[in-house]
């Protein structure tokens, strides 16, 4: 049995250490209801807001004892890898408070063949697949397929695990990458995934969960592909923006929520896991209603940091508000306007060999200092800030509309400066370009 929510005063912790986790702490530092924050490990960012915790997120034995020590009232994860892990059934086990899902029902995120065939147990629309644990099996399907293909590693791959592959050639590619190399780890690569295309706009649906209700969050967009245009290798993020309201029909709406939302909400409480946290949809709409791409189980990366900026409600009473079962009490309120976030990467990102240990300046400049910068892969070096991971910065902007929000954030972008400096110009315009094509 869990202690009930805390009126007083909180000591909250926020485990992660990218943009995601800095956007998690600005918006909790928001809070009156937040004492001290803690943050492991995270970033120089972070440590504006409150006291970096130097636990790597995947070390749940010293983040528990830690919680513990310091009698830590609430506490947030914000990447997969601890979720999927079973970090909240350790948690609980000892008796804290602890916002995300249980190992069992993370492994919607967790293994990719797991979710597919969640989907197909609840009758949920999404893409027809098929599933390979043999390297030559899927390479022998793939010839027996023409036209285009989706190629996606079962585990856990930092969100670049999926290769849309216009022909053969590319998804043998990926399969070669995924199962032979091993690029995403042995775990990632046992099995794959192959499936049809699904053709559409694909957008970004967040819910928080009690595990009975849910409460929708507005809708983004995620750009996944490295260059302008959708070209290039696929990322973890290169930007987003939200609302997106114009992407979602009524009847996309209804049917999401009907065919999708329910279904899972309702199965996975079947299943006996039912879902406590945040739970991400990566839905394409396509001409026969929304089909469900992917789930994940945290929030997404940028798109929390576009979402952070525009909610009005307090982070901390949802937070509570899903461990305690009583969402449906729960409304959200948000800013007026639009939120965009512009990903700041390394050159040669999302490839390994990406440039780091780069001084960034320009941070103090005006035209940065209108924007909101949250910082994703950066570190302290000689009483410097440098680069230090694939995605940089996150920058970030909430205008009137979407194009104050881009002219804010890409000022910002310009005036930030270190050697290798990469971003895409065309981050909320992707209906623009689709219509300039046709």
């Amino acid at each position: 049995m869990l202690p009930p929510p805390l009126e007083r005063a909180l000591k909250v912790l926020v485990i992660g250490g990218g943009g995601r986790e800095h956007a998690l702490a600005w918006k909790l530092i928001q809070s009156p209801r937040v004492e001290k924050l803690f943050i492991a490990p995270g970033n120089p960012g972070t440590a504006l807001l409150g006291e970096n915790v130097p636990i790597k997120a995947t070390d749940i034995e010293a983040l528990v004892r830690f919680a513990q020590e310091k009698a830590i009232d609430l506490t947030l994860v914000g990447p997969e890898v601890p979720l999927a892990a079973g970090i909240v059934d350790d948690f609980q086990r000892v008796g804290l408070r602890i916002w995300g899902p249980s190992k069992a029902a993370a492994q919607l995120e967790g293994s990719k063949v797991a979710m597919k065939e969640f989907l197909r147990r609840h009758n949920i629309p999404t893409a027809q697949f098929k599933v390979f644990a043999k390297a030559a099996d899927a390479h022998a399907y793939v010839e027996e397929i023409d036209g285009p293909l989706v190629v996606k590693a079962d585990g856990l791959a930092a969100g670049k695990g999926v290769t849309v592959a216009k022909n053969a050639v590319e998804a043998h590619e990926a399969i070669k990458s995924i199962m032979e190399r091993q690029d995403f780890g042995r775990e990632a690569g046992r099995q794959v995934v192959i499936e049809e295309v699904l053709w559409g706009e694909e957008i970004s649906v967040f819910a928080f969960c009690d595990g009975h209700n849910a409460v929708l969050l507005e809708y983004c967009q995620d750009h996944k592909q490295a260059l302008d245009g959708d070209q290039g290798a696929n990322t973890g993020g290169m930007g987003a923006f939200a609302p997106v309201r114009t992407l979602m029909r009524p009847r996309d709406e209804d049917e999401m929520v009907r065919r999708i939302l329910v279904p899972t909400m309702s199965g996975l409480v079947h299943e006996d896991r039912p879902y406590v946290g945040l739970l991400y949809m990566g839905l394409m709409l396509t001409d026969s209603g929304p089909k469900v791409l992917e789930y994940n189980v945290r929030f997404g990366d940028p798109e929390c940091q576009a979402l952070m900026l525009l909610l009005k409600t307090d982070l901390v009473d949802v937070c509570e508000a899903c461990i305690d079962g009583t969402l449906e009490k729960t409304t959200l309120d948000w800013h007026e306007g639009v939120s965009i976030c512009i990903t700041m990467a390394a050159k040669n990102y999302p490839a390994d060999n990406y440039l780091k240990d780069q001084p960034i300046t320009g941070l103090d400049s005006p035209e940065a200092l209108k924007a909101q910068v949250f910082h994703a892969g950066t570190s302290i070096a000689g009483g410097k800030l440098v680069s230090s991971g694939g995605r940089v910065l996150s920058v970030c902007a909430l205008g009137t509309d979407l194009d104050q929000a881009r002219a804010i954030a890409y000022a910002a972008c310009d005036a930030i400066a270190y050697t290798g400096k990469h971003y895409r110009r065309d981050i909320g315009r992707r209906q623009e370009a689709r219509k300039a094509r046709k």
